[in-house]
């Protein structure tokens, strides 16, 4: 069975948030909880709030064992991206580039 969690549009972009993704990618539940309780990195503290959410779901809705939990699948992809501009000199402007990330996690046996 397979227990799944989302977040949208984390005001990060999604280059720092795969640093961390591929700490965890395969892993137990229980070790990357640990990882992420050691890693110092901003995005832990996101991905740490949907590895919550997904095993509060298998919690939740079914009769399983939270110990034996693997996660499956741990991706980031972009979401929509705010643009900004920075006006410069001699009537110019740069463009500033607000990025955003979709997290998704899910867990399974």
């Amino acid at each position: 069975m397979e227990f799944k969690s989302i977040h949208k549009y984390a005001r990060m972009s999604p280059r720092k948030i795969r640093y961390v993704i591929d700490l965890i990618r395969g892993r137990s539940v229980s070790e990357a909880f640990e990882i992420l309780r050691v890693t110092n990195k901003r995005a832990a503290y996101m991905v740490n709030k949907v590895l919550n959410s997904a095993l509060a779901n298998a919690d939740e809705n079914a009769e399983v064992n939270v110990e034996s939990l693997k996660i499956k699948i741990a991706r980031v992809d972009e979401g929509p991206t705010r643009k900004w501009h920075r006006p410069r000199s001699r009537g110019m402007w740069n463009q500033i580039l607000k990025r955003t990330s979709h997290i998704t996690i899910i867990l399974s046996n």
